[in-house]
């Protein structure tokens, strides 16, 4: 997993044990996450699909994408497709993908970047592998997160971030019993790159075999958990967790997570993603590609994308 990491987490800053009067969130549910077919034909584990859009809010999904082995020639992408009236988040921790959008953002991401693509009023897209992908094959491995935007930023204009790897906060814990990445949101007073429309805060917590982690959280967000690999338990219940899991907190002020001492062969870690945010409270009417608060609203977007008013598809100079 060559997602960014460090040799020595002494050099991080530290985030600080809980004071006494902390309280700890709750587990209300874990579910596994069911597997599927995305795009071309790449697999995904819909990560908070047994979840309700309530229980989620202010995110609409997550996918797990792969993880996935590629033989030479098998590598696949998403071919052109439109959105509106939300964020997608892609962070990618082993291979490579290539990104364009009618707006004119775009490049390559891997091991370790995020792209935060704002669709709003309406953006047309395309996810695909590099061509070395193509070509060599090997591992491909990620997550693409979409967040929802309040009623008044649905038509704002689209915008993309490419939030390399290496600029994302990185920290420990008190114990120095993880590693622990912010790609956006703050986490006890220390900030993630992201510049988010919704507030949300999302990590990638390495955690070390036979340790515990006590990570703060925002008391007005929700809260949601995620394994990418390995094994572990949560809460003072120690619940047992396993890859493709997903976790439902209740309300409290930090998150209690630790690693079993003997991990699976492909992972020496637990590796955990963990996101929440502000919930926005408003009916969502999502079908397909378009996330938007009522009915009309969504003719509208099918509507205005049939009509060419989404954008244009880009055409690859690079040929």
């Amino acid at each position: 997993m060559p997602a960014i990491t460090v040799n020595n987490l002494l050099s991080l800053d530290k985030i600080q044990q809980p004071i006494d009067s902390a309280i700890l969130r709750p587990v209300k549910n874990i579910t596994m996450a069911p597997k599927g077919f995305e795009g071309e034909g790449f697999p995904v584990r819909r990560a908070f699909s047994e979840f309700s859009l309530t229980d989620i809010d202010p995110f609409i999904m997550m996918d797990q994408m792969g993880e996935v082995e590629w033989e030479v020639g098998e590598a696949k992408g998403t071919p052109w497709h439109p959105h509106r009236g939300f964020e997608t988040v892609t962070y990618l921790i082993d291979g490579q993908f290539k990104h364009k959008d009618s707006n004119g953002g775009g490049g390559i991401i891997g091991n370790g970047d995020t792209q935060w693509m704002t669709a709003g009023s309406g953006i047309l897209h395309i996810e695909a592998p590099t061509e070395a992908a193509v070509l060599k094959g090997g591992l491909f491995h990620g997550v693409q997160i979409w967040v929802n935007l309040p009623s008044s930023m649905k038509l704002i204009h689209p915008r993309y971030q490419d939030i390399h790897g290496s600029n994302l906060k990185l920290l420990t814990t008190y114990n120095t019993g993880a590693l622990i990445r912010i790609i956006a949101g703050d986490i006890g007073g220390f900030s993630g790159p992201g510049n988010t429309y919704t507030p949300v805060s999302i990590i990638h917590a390495s955690v070390h075999p036979d340790s515990v982690i006590e990570i703060p959280w925002e008391k007005s967000f929700n809260a949601l958990g995620y394994i990418l690999s390995g094994s572990g338990y949560v809460g003072n219940e120690t619940i047992p967790i396993l890859s493709g899991q997903a976790i439902l907190f209740g309300q409290g002020d930090f998150i209690k997570i630790g690693a079993n001492r003997i991990q699976d062969s492909r992972s020496n870690n637990l590796e955990i993603l963990i996101l929440g945010g502000l919930p926005i409270q408003e009916p969502v009417a999502w079908y397909g590609p378009f996330v938007m608060n009522n009915y009309s609203e969504l003719e509208k977007a099918f509507s205005d994308y049939r009509s060419g008013y989404l954008g244009n598809i880009m055409a690859d100079k690079s040929q």
